[in-house]
Order: structure tokens, then C-alpha cells, then sequence
């Protein structure tokens, strides 16, 4: 009964959290109209893998939150440098994709795919701060303890709910039939404008974190 409420806790979650535009789920819908179904999929199960590790530092980070706030805090500051990088990249790349009078799209091999979405994810990492709340508050109202097998349902739920609305974003974007080539130019600017808007919500968490 405690398992199977922690797991659906957990997945709601996570679902939830991944529907808002964000990083992950818009690298996944690129992909897909640059470089295909199979890579956009292929991108969204890379990206979960790396919310499964995530979640699991986000339960224990939850075990000693209390007595070290400051660890969020760093995770907060070294995110808004990230998502001050990926800006910069995203809007320099599409300077010059815009200058490109015919872009090329082919799907990524199925490696470099699934790398490519464990290392977006990995750059994302306001995940961690999310669950550990989750986690947090699942403790605090005596759902569970998180012994190791509670931790297993936890971290697995975190990364199907990830997958499953990924998936989804991947299967809506395929469906409205956006144009390919249009998309392709204009999506960095997309993805820059992602991130100031990503880095706003850093410094205001780091705000009223202090």
C-alpha cells in the first residue's frame, strides 16, 4: 500500500514537473523535427537515465537539507551559470544557422542520441532541487522512511514520469506537423530565450531561498 502510494506520488510528479516548456522536453521536440522520430525517443530515454541518478542525490540531499540549506543553493548558483552558457551557445549557433540558406537534417546514431539527452538532462539540474522537495515532504508526512527499496521506487517513478511526458512531447510535436526547416532556424532562439527565462527562475529561488 505505502509502495504502490509512493510510486504514483512520485510519478505524478515528475510527470508534472517535465510538462511545463523547459530545456529537456524542448531538445527532445527538436530533435525530433530535426533529426527524426527514432532520435527524438532515443533522446527523451537519455534524459530519463539521467533523472533516475538525479533523484537518487535528491534523496539524500533530502536526509540532511535541514542542517546543510546551502547545498541547494549552490545547486541553484551553478545552474544559472549552465543556463547562462546554453544561452550563449544556443543563441551563437543560431546566428549562424540563420545565415544558412539550406540546413541539412539527419537523424544521429543511436549512441550519440542517447547522449546527447543524458547530458541535456545532466546540464538541467533543477531536477534535484524539485525531488528532494518531493522527497521531503513525502518523509515529512510519514509515507515512507526511504530505506533502499523505498529509494528504488522512488528513483524509478521519477524517470518513467520523466520518459512518459517526454514521450509525449515528442509525439505531439511529430503530430502538428511544424515545418522542419522553418523549425530548425528558428529553434536556438527558442532554446536561448529558454534559458534567460530559466535563469530568472534560478535567481528567484536563490532569493527567496536566502
Amino acid at each position: 500500500m505505502f509502495t504502490t502510494k509512493l510510486f504514483l506520488i512520485t510519478l505524478f510528479s515528475a510527470i508534472v514537473g517535465v510538462i511545463p516548456p523547459g530545456l529537456v522536453n524542448m531538445t527532445v521536440a527538436k530533435t525530433c523535427l530535426e533529426r527524426g522520430k527514432r532520435s527524438g525517443f532515443l533522446v527523451a530515454i537519455g534524459a530519463s537515465f539521467t533523472v533516475f541518478f538525479q533523484a537518487l542525490v535528491a534523496v539524500q540531499l533530502s536526509k540532511i537539507l535541514f542542517k546543510e540549506k546551502w547545498i541547494v543553493n549552490v545547486l541553484l548558483q551553478t545552474g544559472f551559470v549552465l543556463f547562462l552558457g546554453l544561452g550563449i551557445y544556443f543563441f551563437i549557433k543560431a546566428q549562424k544557422r540563420a545565415a544558412q540558406k539550406r540546413v541539412r537534417l539527419s537523424e544521429h546514431g543511436p549512441i550519440r542520441s542517447f547522449l546527447k539527452g543524458a547530458m541535456i538532462s545532466f546540464f538541467n539540474i533543477l531536477p534535484i532541487p524539485y525531488f528532494c522537495a518531493i522527497a521531503i515532504t513525502i518523509s515529512a508526512k510519514g509515507i515512507v522512511e526511504f530505506n533502499l527499496y523505498d529509494i528504488i521506487v522512488f528513483i524509478s517513478a521519477a524517470a518513467l514520469g520523466t520518459y512518459m511526458t517526454l514521450h509525449a512531447y515528442a509525439y505531439i510535436f511529430l503530430k502538428i506537423r511544424v515545418n522542419e526547416i522553418k523549425f530548425a532556424k528558428i529553434s536556438n532562439y527558442i532554446m536561448s530565450g529558454l534559458m534567460a527565462i530559466l535563469m530568472i527562475i534560478t535567481v528567484i529561488r536563490m532569493i527567496k531561498g536566502e
